[in-house]
Order: C-alpha cells, then structure tokens, then sequence
C-alpha cells in the first residue's frame, strides 16, 4: 500500500522565505530550493494540483523598517517585501524548469515581462493542466501578510487545504526556543487560535478560513513532508473545525 498516496487533490502552500535559505540567514540558497522543488515535483507527479504562495523574508521583511518615520514609510516597506517574494518566485521557478516540471509564476504586481498577473479562472486552468502554479506579490497590497495572502489564494483557488510550511514542526503554547516544556499542539479549532493569540497565522487569515472552513496544516518542511502532509500523515498541527477530503 502507497503511504504517500495523496489525501487532497488541490493544494496550497504557503512556503515562507526562511525555505529558500540557510537557516538564521538571508538570500537565496541554491541547494535549500531545489530540495523545495523536487519535494513539489514529486507531489505534482501524483496527480496533485499544487500553489506555492512564496515568502520573501529570506530577503527583506517590510516590518525591518518600521519606525523609520519619514524615510521610508510603511506602504513603501510592504511594497518592498512584495518584490522580495517575486525574487524568489523566479529562483522556485527556474528550479522546477531544471527539474522538467511545467510552472506558472504570477504575481499580484503586474510585471509581464517576468510573470503572469494573477487571474483566478487562469490560474485554475494551470493547475488543471497540471502546472505548478506560483504565486508572488502577496496580494498586490500593502499592509496584508503573505498569510492572508495565501488563505485568499487557497480560498479563490478552492483548495481542499491550505499548507503553512516553516522551519517548526507545528504550533506550540509558547515559543520553543525560550521555553523548552512548551507543548506542541496536534489540533486546534479556529477560535482557539484567534482566543489563545497564537502564532499560526495573522487575525485576517485565521478568519478567512474560518469562514471557508478551510484547513490549515502547519509544519516544518524539512525533506519529504510536503509529501507527508498532502498525504495526510500526522505530522505538525491541524487548525480547523472540519478537516476536508477531495
């Protein structure tokens, strides 16, 4: 029997920045994105319709400057680290090309001379086909996070879940690294992640899913769990009243 065999049909990942590069440092790695791309090759090889919402952190965080006053003012910040998603769109693209996977790269920002603006029907067409679909920009606006970002995408998209892929293996009561008896939890619903403030994703996202009811997995996506995830293993923390099966 597969153990891998796919739970979901369509997917969205929200892959932060910190996936494109050594931990603890900026810029992109070639060997931490390639590994990302055979991951998302071989999920796609099963028949899984999959897009990636890409971070830019790795690069710039708009939030770096804030308080900076007059000199560069917030929007201008955000704007900034829409482009930084954009950056690494291309570099996951090129990746997957090495690989022979057929991608998409669009983005919230129109710059057609490196990538598609973002269209629902055109996306979903993509991924019908079979593409991997990449989604850079956040959503072309400042002020909203590439979580909110990546629940509107997994929303418009009709995902069947939402992937959060980051460098801790789920959602803890507090932060693990300052406190080491920190319980890691396995299922939370969306009220108690929006009553506890924990740190799965920002107010706005948590309650577009809500409203969808749509699942969210958060995870560490070290070697071969995007695979496990999509393949429902216990792995990391669901958030979600009703859990979805295509």
């Amino acid at each position: 029997m597969d153990d891998l065999k796919p739970r979901y049909a369509r997917v969205v990942l929200k892959l932060s920045g910190e996936g494109f590069g050594p931990s603890g440092k900026s810029g992109i790695s070639l060997d931490e994105t390639l590994s990302i791309a055979r991951q998302a090759k071989r999920v796609v090889e099963r028949g899984v319709q999959l897009a990636i919402v890409v971070g830019g952190g790795n690069i710039l965080r708009g939030r770096q400057f804030s308080g900076g006053g007059e000199l560069i003012k917030s929007a201008t910040a955000d704007y900034m680290g829409m482009l930084a998603t954009i950056l690494n769109g291309l570099a996951l693209q090129d990746a997957l090309e090495s690989l022979h996977c057929e991608t998409r790269l669009l983005t919230a920002i129109r710059m057609e001379s490196v990538a598609e603006p973002f269209i629902r029907r055109r996306a979903i067409r993509h991924l019908e086909k079979g593409r991997i679909v990449i989604l850079a920009g956040g959503t072309g606006n400042p002020f909203v996070t590439t979580d909110t970002a990546a629940a509107l995408r997994g929303r418009e998209l009709e995902a069947d879940i939402l992937l959060k892929a980051t460098r801790v293996d789920g959602v803890y009561s507090e932060d693990p690294m300052l406190n080491p008896h920190a319980v890691r939890y396995e299922k939370l619903t969306y009220d108690q992640v929006i009553r506890d403030n924990l740190r799965v994703m920002d107010t706005a996202a948590i309650a577009m899913c809500k409203e969808a009811e749509l699942p969210i997995l958060v995870f560490n996506f070290k070697e071969g769990n995007i695979e496990r995830a999509i393949a429902g293993h216990t792995i990391g923390t669901v958030v979600g009243d009703v859990v979805r099966s295509p």
